[in-house]
């Protein structure tokens, strides 16, 4: 494989989209990227970028393919459900106001969508606020489409199902009453500013893509994004090592607070 004609294509890239290829992995980011451009049919990255140039659909494709949009309800039920038990009784207990929430990266929509559903008992809907972002404006656009194949509902409650879903033929719709408690954001977590005072932030299954490096930077954003009290939610294979370099204590398995 050409060295040179990926860094190029990386410089490229980051010219025409603002997304800094150096930031992540790059033995795994090229073998996914090498694919995507053999199956449209380009030989080379410079050829494959004259065609992201010239195509918004392939343009569309490239960065849905390089945001990795796997997203299902409750992903890793066991930790939904220390959430609910555990983290979020004693934040409530903490805060005189309904949380602030943020979902950081929240592809096409689920767990934001989860978040609002669980928060449903502990506070009335007209209450609740989740914020929503993504690198991705086409994952944003059909996380606010809200429509869903069954499979992805697999670990959701059935009251949820029962209560906020309406069948559409062998999809599921969200209903609009918990749509309208999520803002939508389009937020770089690695050039972008983040929201201010969260009490809870997500960020899961997105840092395994990145360098060290970068891995540090956003620790420092996180930490920076909480409130005094706010805990952080990571991915199954994300827990953080030697939280303390960045502030952080483990207060459950993928849970962390502030050291303050």
């Amino acid at each position: 494989m050409n060295k040179s004609g990926y860094t190029d294509f990386k410089k490229n890239i980051y010219n025409l989209i603002g997304i800094d290829l150096d930031y992540y992995k790059e033995k795994q980011m090229k073998r996914r990227i090498t694919s995507l451009r053999n199956r449209n049919g380009f030989s080379s990255f410079k050829q494959y970028f004259i065609g992201l140039q010239n195509d918004m659909a392939l343009l569309n494709e490239f960065i849905n393919y390089l945001t990795i949009n796997v997203s299902e309800f409750y992903r890793n039920p066991t930790q939904w459900q220390t959430l609910e038990t555990d983290i979020l009784p004693d934040l409530i207990d903490n805060s005189r106001t309904p949380l602030r929430v943020w979902s950081s990266a929240c592809s096409t929509g689920e767990e934001p969508y989860s978040l609002v559903m669980l928060l449903t008992r502990f506070y009335k809907l007209r209450d609740i606020k989740v914020i929503a972002s993504d690198i991705d404006r086409e994952a944003i656009k059909k996380a606010k489409l809200g429509i869903y194949n069954e499979k992805s509902l697999t670990n959701l409650p059935a009251e949820f199902i029962r209560n906020y879903f309406n069948k559409k033929g062998e999809a599921f719709q969200i209903a609009d009453i918990i749509k309208e408690r999520v803002e939508f954001r389009n937020i770089d977590l690695l050039k972008d500013p983040f929201p201010k005072n969260m009490d809870l932030i997500t960020c899961r299954n997105v840092m395994i893509y990145f360098t060290e490096h970068a891995k540090q930077m956003l620790y420092n954003k996180f930490y920076n994004s909480l409130s005094q009290r706010g805990v952080f939610f990571v991915g199954s294979t994300e827990q953080i090592i030697s939280p303390e370099r960045y502030n952080f204590k483990s207060t459950n398995t993928f849970f962390y607070s502030r050291i303050v």
